[in-house]
């Protein structure tokens, strides 16, 4: 390795910003025909991508409280938030002046009982119901993708169990 590529190594270790952590809403409810489940995703406000509400953590707040404060910020959403974690994902954040940051994103699930008419960033985000399915071919972090189908056949799980076997 020459002079040059070793300097230049070291640099980026020295200037490399530690992982950040963020807490997520992976909010979900049923089709009231059909129980079909459906999951919400959001816009961001910089990019208009498609993805989950989430946002830092909050001083005095649990991750999952800070998630479900999320939802009701970027949302709207009123549920009942699980305390245990269903996963992560990680993805880089742009942040002022071009820097980027690595997050990992604590994702806790949400079960959502009301949408309210107003919330602090109403008219800031495109909000939509859609399949799991769609949901993870809109948004863009593979390892998201892969959590949002993965919950999907948990729930789907809890909802149809295996067969008992009949014979004792």
């Amino acid at each position: 390795m020459s002079i040059l590529n070793r300097i230049a190594a070291n640099l980026r270790l020295m200037f490399r910003r530690p992982v950040r952590m963020q807490c997520a809403a992976l909010c979900y409810r049923f089709k009231k025909k059909s129980a079909a489940p459906e999951l919400l995703l959001i816009t961001s406000r910089d990019t208009g991508r498609w993805v989950i509400p989430k946002g830092w953590p909050m001083e005095g707040k649990l991750c999952h409280e800070a998630a479900a404060r999320e939802a009701y910020e970027e949302a709207g959403v009123k549920g009942e938030a699980g305390a245990e974690r269903i996963g992560f994902y990680m993805y880089d954040k742009g942040m002022h002046h071009g820097l980027k940051v690595q997050c990992i994103v604590q994702v806790y699930p949400i079960v959502v009982l009301d949408m309210l008419k107003n919330f602090p960033e109403k008219g800031s985000r495109k909000i939509e119901w859609v399949t799991f399915d769609e949901a993870a071919k809109r948004v863009a972090e593979p390892m998201l993708k892969d959590l949002i189908l993965d919950f999907e056949k948990r729930l789907l799980a809890t909802m149809h169990p295996a067969p008992q076997s009949m014979a004792r």
